[in-house]
């Protein structure tokens, strides 16, 4: 896949045709003033697919702990994401929905 900055002219006239009309379609679909992660150094987190955004979610508690000097490491096994200060955590990672709240859809027992 060829990646095209957006700062770079399309050489191809189609295409361009394609990312203007693109362009206009836009505002049908994203309400920047309506949305709340425009700005936002979280904002990328949203593009990526659901299970990125657990992995993301755990690196991110994860890096926080670490920088609050907490001790954290892997777990080597599915029953916890990490042990933090010597505790065995599930980590659960949800952003905010367009209604206001917080989902978590993969909360279950493990055992």
């Amino acid at each position: 896949m060829t990646v095209i900055p957006p700062s770079l002219p399309l050489a191809d006239p189609d295409l361009g045709l394609l990312a203007a009309i693109s362009a206009t379609l836009m505002s049908d679909y994203i309400k920047p003033e309506n949305d709340p992660w425009a700005g936002s150094p979280f904002a990328w987190i949203k593009t990526r697919p659901s299970r990125q955004i657990g992995s993301i979610g755990e690196q991110l508690v994860a890096g926080w702990c670490a920088a609050k000097g907490l001790d954290v490491t892997r777990t080597g096994d599915s029953d916890a994401d990490r042990v933090i200060a010597g505790r065995r955590v599930e980590i659960k990672f949800s952003t905010l929905w367009e209604n206001g709240d917080y989902v978590f859809q993969q909360i279950r027992d493990q055992r």
